[in-house]
């Protein structure tokens, strides 16, 4: 048996996302790795750490035993807290230190994934997702991965990677959020429609359509008459609703039609950064 061809396009996209984390970190000096980026509290070294301990994990390996300190500000309930004990755990640990763990992993991922003979469908279960399939947890790796990869290139000035197969699966894992963000987070009335209008490298129209029961979808059809139109670049999309940056930051990159105050409840809606 070989990996299932469904599975393939998500494993290549974490291969060359993953790689280029680690090409961009490979020459860090310490005041790069200290860089903070969008990630609340998180540095380009703590955003490495955290993408380590998210390979670790996905491998079976058994969770760091490690006490937090008291006062990390940016710690503030169960799931940051879960998260940051890969991420304190390695925070004093050097750029050689960081850069040859890091290839390990993938090492060992590579190989893993290369091994895979489970199918799509099979159920699996993760301490914070829950139960999901073995598809949708590779592409959940895959946005996760790639959306710090991001972090990563911000933070040192040196973008890329916007198009890349990983972008593609980012972008439909950001959309699969948006039904819930906006028919109950936000509380869109029934029977409307919201559009969010994407150029740039990853270009979409993509309308979230709420039913007369309050239930959410999302679909490629234009709206005539959504009550709300975002019209925004990639860039700004992702890091919008992958929780990156609120709204007021990057008003010069977003324009709003529509209904003012259920465009503002969505905005409010969408994540912080993990």
């Amino acid at each position: 048996m070989t990996v299932h061809p469904s599975l393939q396009p998500s494993i290549d996209a974490w291969t060359q996302t993953i790689e280029a984390i680690s090409e961009l970190v490979s020459s860090l000096v310490d005041g790069e790795w200290n860089r903070p980026t969008e990630c609340p509290g998180w540095s380009v070294r703590d955003v490495v750490s955290h993408v380590i301990g998210g390979e670790c994990e996905a491998l079976g390996d058994p969770r760091p035993i490690h006490t937090l300190p008291r006062d990390l500000y940016h710690v503030t309930d169960e799931t940051t807290r879960y998260l940051e004990v890969q991420v304190d755990v390695r925070r004093h640990h050097t750029g050689p230190e960081m850069t040859s763990e890091l290839e390990y992993t993938i090492i060992r991922r590579a190989r893993q994934l290369r091994n895979e003979r489970r199918k799509p469908e099979d159920v699996i279960s993760h301490p914070l997702y829950g139960k999901m399939t073995l598809a949708d947890f590779l592409d959940v790796r895959v946005f996760d991965i790639w959306t710090h990869e991001q972090d990563i290139r911000r933070a040192l000035r040196r973008p890329g990677g916007l198009d890349s197969p990983a972008a593609h699966i980012a972008r439909d894992v950001l959309l699969e959020r948006l039904p819930k963000v906006i028919a109950e987070d936000a509380g869109a009335p029934k029977k409307s429609a919201v559009v969010f209008d994407v150029s740039g490298p990853v270009e979409f129209l993509r309308t979230v359509r709420v039913d007369e029961n309050g239930n959410g979808t999302v679909d490629s059809s234009p709206s005539l008459g959504p009550i709300v139109t975002f019209t925004t670049d990639w860039e700004t999309f992702s890091r919008l609703v992958g929780g990156r940056v609120r709204a007021k930051k990057v008003a010069d990159k977003l324009k709003v039609e529509g209904e003012a105050a259920l465009a503002d409840r969505i905005l409010a809606s969408f994540p912080v950064a993990h």
